[in-house]
């Protein structure tokens, strides 16, 4: 039961800093192009990787603490069906370039930021 409850502040806490960052971007961002979900897809792979790493070398570590941060944080910050959605729309709009830039960047960079993540973490 502690495991699931970690989970759940966990990901509330991922999804309301998602959903803050969302507000942000639309204030700040006046562009067609979803930089909200394409950021925090960004970060949470950042993050994921460099929590991969540490736990794997900290196993002594709480399991809830580990599935609060991953499954939890990340899980809620980070969100495919946004993504998806995007993607959705842009090809019902035609927005064919638009699109296949944005599934090509948003793979090739979290891919990348997992495997940085994944190095930082190596530093400590």
């Amino acid at each position: 039961m502690v495991k699931v409850l970690a989970i759940f502040i966990g990901g509330g806490l991922g999804s309301i800093l998602r959903y803050m960052v969302g507000i942000l971007m639309l204030k700040n961002i006046h562009v067609n192009f979803p930089f909200a979900t394409f950021l925090v897809n960004i970060v949470g792979s950042f993050i994921l990787g460099f929590l991969y790493v540490l736990f794997v070398d900290k196993p002594e570590m709480s399991p809830a603490l580990k599935l609060a941060l991953t499954v939890g944080f990340c899980g809620g910050l980070t969100t495919f069906s946004t993504f998806s959605l995007e993607m959705f729309e842009m090809i019902k709009s035609a927005e064919y370039i638009q699109a296949v830039v944005y599934v090509l960047l948003s793979i090739i960079i979290c891919v990348a930021v997992v495997s940085v993540g994944a190095y930082c973490a190596k530093l400590i």
